[in-house]
């Protein structure tokens, strides 16, 4: 496979994981490092393609929002409230947990239903999930090779 389709599938993989999907883009991840891939690269197309997938829930957040009133809108007013009172309790800065396993994507997605400036958004988002990347393979990295995985 050549190299590029590599990081390409990482990317997809890592975005897709970053939506309100169900997926995980860590054994990937893992698994091209064990191949022998560069790390450099694979936190860079992870992080990238998580963020992005991220920015899809915002996006969804953000233009779900005039359809709040609406019947078939997938939140009721009460979660809404609650998440909404959560976000509103820890900040913006808890963007920095969207790489979080069960809550990290609905972080995202408020971020976008509550009006978050776009730029913070990202911002505190890519660090986060650049930080989780960059923790993983620096553990892999630690533990001396797939052997110590």
């Amino acid at each position: 496979m050549p190299l590029s389709e590599v990081y390409l599938g990482l990317f997809f993989s890592a975005l897709i994981a970053a939506t309100l999907l169900p997926a995980y883009s860590e054994v990937l991840l893992l698994g091209l490092w064990a191949a022998g891939y560069e790390p450099l690269a694979l936190w860079c197309w992870a992080t990238l393609g998580n963020s992005l997938g991220a920015v899809l829930n915002w996006l969804l957040g953000r233009y779900c929002a005039t359809w709040q009133d609406h019947p078939g809108f997938p939140f009721s007013e009460e979660q809404v409230q609650r998440a909404q009172n959560w976000f509103q309790r820890y900040g913006v800065w808890s963007l920095l947990l969207s790489w979080a396993p069960l809550f990290g994507d609905g972080l995202t997605f408020i971020a976008g239903l509550l009006g978050v400036r776009f730029s913070v958004f990202f911002g505190l988002t890519a660090a986060g999930k650049g930080a989780r990347y960059g923790l993983l393979l620096g553990l892999a990295v630690g533990l001396g090779g797939p052997s110590g995985i």
